[in-house]
């Protein structure tokens, strides 16, 4: 896509997602098996044509840097492509990140620096199939100054997004934030529904440095594009509302903000039903990864009885080996490992988890590397669970880090 520069914003501590980003920023950790959260958005840029990217790093980043590193140097500088990490440098001021906005105004120099007439802002945490090139498409083709994505939600769910209130020539009008279900403002693409920000975002380049600029010599602002320099835009700029077409072409749209742990279970559980509601298998819009060195998954023991290799409705990675226990409706990382007389139900277990024999898993999440003792019992009774220093969600998946 010509005169495109991308700008994922991959800096966020992951506090809700702890202890799975104890030691790794949230765009870095596993999802899906073989993916990491990041690489959903880096694959939607590259199926769109967009080739020019910078990715804003701050907490934790190392592991992040190293995926993007040895799983996406597949672009050709000789063509003006690249996919660049950029960590926090404090050339504008002494403080790190204080928000969206200001992770790209301290970059500014590096949009001034590119020649590209359109700048896309993108949040590296969320769980989607988009082609931006028709988003950039519609806000060219309507000379829009800024275009935000939007989704169609149910009004119930208004207190979990930004709403935006749209005329009949589309353009954002108002810009609320959480409000009341009764209060939410209908959609213009569907009178039954609101209209909920992606936080996705298009800005013609001198429209967002401006911006910056401005949101920046404001002592009130939290310098968020959501909070702050999308609705003090409103009145002075032409800002559109693009509703989202979802390339994964189901019945319903799909869009996760797996920023919460409950929220990261679920959306790993849509993967595994047997017609998935996020569909990683179509080759029209390929999900790309830094692909590891593994062996083939690995199915051992068939004999009468209990111990039995196998694995129903679920997700097993490369390199894991399932050696006489029982997989159901699960997600496994490369490099598992299930022992003997186990039973893993309705869980996320992270690349290099070993269950020792005899364990019983239910409803859970093990992060990297957790190696389990033999007659482990999860999710089976969660006050003893908490007792164990595990942590459990307010939908009682447990989670060991």
């Amino acid at each position: 896509m010509q005169n495109v520069l991308a700008i994922l914003l991959a800096g966020g501590a992951g506090e809700r997602l702890f202890p799975l980003t104890k030691d790794t920023a949230k765009p870095a950790v596993p999802f899906g098996g073989a993916y990491r959260i990041i690489d959903f958005t880096l694959s939607n840029c590259i199926n769109s044509n967009v080739r020019r990217i910078i990715i804003l790093t701050q907490y934790k980043s190392l592991d992040l840097i190293r995926h993007v590193r040895d799983g996406w140097n597949i672009l050709s500088p000789e063509l003006g492509e690249y996919i660049e990490v950029l960590p926090p440098m404090k050339r504008v001021h002494e403080d790190w990140y204080q928000g969206t906005a200001d992770a790209v105004f301290q970059n500014f120099q590096s949009i001034e620096a590119e020649g590209d007439e359109e700048t896309l802002v993108l949040a590296a945490d969320h769980i989607y199939k988009m082609n931006y090139q028709e988003m950039v498409d519609w806000h060219r083709g309507r000379q829009a100054d800024i275009t935000v994505a939007t989704i169609r939600v149910g009004p119930e769910e208004s207190l979990r997004y930004g709403v935006a209130e749209i005329d009949e020539n589309y353009r954002i009008v108002g810009f609320d934030e959480k409000p009341k279900p009764e209060n939410a403002k209908r959609s213009r693409f569907d009178p039954a529904t609101i209209s909920a920000s992606m936080g996705i975002y298009i800005f013609k380049k001198e429209v967002l440095l401006r911006a910056l600029h401005e949101d920046a010599q404001r002592s009130d602002s939290s310098h968020d594009f959501g909070k702050d320099v999308i609705p003090r835009c409103l009145e002075q700029r032409h800002v559109l509302a693009y509703d989202f077409r979802d390339i994964n072409a189901k019945q319903a749209r799909y869009w996760r903000d797996v920023g919460t742990l409950d929220a990261y279970y679920e959306a790993n559980m849509d993967l595994v039903d047997v017609v998935p509601e996020f569909n990683l298998y179509d080759q029209r819009w390929p999900i790309r990864t830094k692909v590891t060195q593994q062996p083939p998954a690995k199915f051992v023991f068939a004999q009468e009885g209990r111990r039995m290799g196998v694995a129903v409705d679920s997700i097993v990675s490369a390199g894991s080996i399932i050696s006489g226990g029982r997989v159901m409706h699960s997600v496994l990382s490369p490099g598992v490992r299930v022992n003997s007389y186990c039973e893993v139900e309705y869980s996320i277990l992270m690349p290099d988890v070993e269950v020792g024999r005899y364990s019983r898993i239910r409803r859970a999440i093990l992060n990297t590397g957790v190696k389990l003792p033999e007659s482990s019992t999860l999710g089976f009774d969660l006050e003893a669970d908490r007792a164990k220093g595990y942590t459990v969600t307010d939908a009682g998946i447990v989670v060991v880090g």
